[in-house]
């Protein structure tokens, strides 16, 4: 099956075709995981976003259903170097190509990864279209044009009803901009009772739960569009203890009177390396964001950074110094160390104990 990648500059990188057949449209990014390859499409921060895998062989491993982040993908598209065909491991369930067909996502193999993502590199993230059969001109101009890359995601891929997840612990309020289900496993594991609240509860409808912490979750998109959250934030703070994911530590920054921005390709992939400043030490990290706190504006507002970025010196965490809230941009739940970073939900758990015990 014939499969092209046309990008906004003009550049085409004709390929192969697989996975769902069809055509789509979005902001083409890049991820380097090894690995992890179901939990990225259904992770729901790519939404809108054609994703390029930089490790040339997909799917080798195959798919298990009890690895997806979320019941359905909303990204765009997968673009690979090369598929696995034959798929080897004890656990999996199929194949990566039947995966892209369920999930209704438009893959294209035998692209030059490399070259694509020099480009996205040197010139930023970029609008896309994907497609399993050639298009004319007029065809990829008309589909370019319903990319819209600042939309409002969260509004889409979060829950739109409160439900609960039981334990016997500590009571979470979960705010769902997206979250991944592995965020709340981790709760789970330590035996947290979740409530998951939509993107635009109240902080009144919240607290009317009596909740002991509140989680601000990962999600795509700009972090500016979270008004809600950032306003429910803002009533957070010096009540309750609070921790917040990559988009939710963006909120956070937002809440104190930070600014973030978006950044020129953003951080995506299972390597990336995190300076825990307190303990003076780095770990291995999982991050997926194109957005970032601006360090300057975190002046005065009452919060110091604990984590850097080992590549670039971006702002990866916050504290405030007289109040228990704290985010990161990266992913502790992501696992690639496999465990490195997820004693920050113990540290959660320890600020609510806290908390509970000063009450």
């Amino acid at each position: 099956m014939y499969g092209a990648l046309y990008l906004e500059d003009g550049t085409v990188y004709e390929g192969k075709g697989f996975g769902y057949e069809g055509v789509s449209s979005g902001e083409l990014v890049f991820n380097t995981s090894m690995t992890g390859y179901q939990e990225i499409l259904t992770d729901p921060s790519y939404a809108g976003q054609v994703i390029t895998m930089t490790y040339p062989l997909i799917g080798n491993y195959g798919v298990n259903e009890t690895f997806n982040e979320a019941d359905k993908s909303y990204a765009k598209g997968m673009v690979v170097k090369a598929v696995s065909e034959n798929p080897s491991n004890f656990m999996s369930e199929g194949d990566f190509d039947k995966f892209l067909k369920k999930m209704k996502i438009v893959g294209v193999y035998g692209v030059d990864t490399r070259a694509v993502t020099k480009k996205i590199r040197d010139n930023g993230a970029m609008k896309c279209v994907i497609s399993s059969r050639k298009l004319t001109q007029s065809e990829i101009d008309e589909h370019m044009g319903t990319i819209k890359t600042e939309d409002d995601w969260m509004r889409v891929v979060g829950t739109q009803k409160a439900y609960k997840v039981p334990g016997d612990g500590f009571r979470v309020a979960l705010i769902d901009f997206g979250v991944k289900e592995n965020i709340i496993r981790n709760l789970q594991k330590r035996g947290c009772h979740v409530t998951v609240y939509p993107f635009n509860a109240t902080s009144e409808e919240v607290m009317a739960g009596n909740p002991d912490g509140v989680l601000l979750s990962n999600g795509p998109g700009d972090p500016k569009f979270a008004v809600e959250g950032i306003e429910a934030a803002k009533d957070f703070i010096g009540k309750i203890p609070m921790f917040g994911i990559c988009l939710g530590h963006q909120v956070i920054s937002l809440a104190i009177g930070g600014d973030t921005y978006k950044t020129k390709f953003g951080h995506r992939g299972g390597n990336h390396g995190v300076l825990d400043i307190d303990r003076n030490k780095s770990f291995i990290s999982s991050q997926n964001h194109g957005y970032a706190t601006e360090e300057k504006s975190l002046a005065g507002t009452g919060a110091r950074v604990n984590f850097i970025n080992l590549n670039d010196n971006t702002v990866e965490g916050i504290e405030m110094e007289n109040y228990p809230v704290f985010s990161v941009q990266f992913h502790p739940e992501g696992a690639p160390g496999p465990e490195d970073t997820t004693y920050l939900f113990d540290k959660f758990i320890k600020f609510m104990k806290e908390s509970k015990n000063e009450a």
